[in-house]
């Protein structure tokens, strides 16, 4: 019965026969953790790209509810005009609120993206060239 030893020697001898590149498997591995670190970093730069879109959201809600409690302090029962006018002041105002913090959300959640998919494609072309410097011509003897 053949142990698992053999079964890597004959599988060396085989990659030396087909004259297969040789690889450095302690780099190949250094490049694994690099690059889970990579996604680790990603991840962490989106989530805090996240928390940063429902902050603004969360701005956004309070504004609009501080204008809400200034039209019902504002507001004159029995005055039709002036509620009419206070009512489409607080429409503009809150439809303003929204605009900017719509702007504001999509400008955030577009650039925490961005940032996290450039440590991605960073790592990438790292680990292409790392991969490219491990693996050497076999060299039979």
């Amino acid at each position: 019965m053949t142990d698992n030893a053999s079964y890597v020697d004959m599988l060396r001898k085989f990659g030396t026969d087909l004259g297969l590149p040789k690889l450095n498997v302690d780099e190949l591995l250094q490049t694994q953790r690099k690059n889970l670190d990579a996604l680790g970093q990603s991840a962490k730069v989106a989530a805090q790209g996240a928390q940063s879109v429902a902050q603004k959201q969360r701005e956004v809600l309070e504004a609009g509810l501080r204008e809400a409690a200034t039209l019902a302090r504002e507001y004159m029962p029995l005055k039709i005009q002036e509620n009419l006018a206070l009512q489409t002041e607080f429409t503009r105002k809150v439809f303003d609120i929204a605009v900017k913090g719509a702007q504001d959300s999509a400008s955030t959640a577009r650039q925490s993206t961005t940032d996290a998919v450039k440590i991605i494609q960073d790592r990438v072309k790292e680990s292409f060239e790392e991969f490219r410097a491990s693996v050497r011509p076999n060299k039979s003897v």
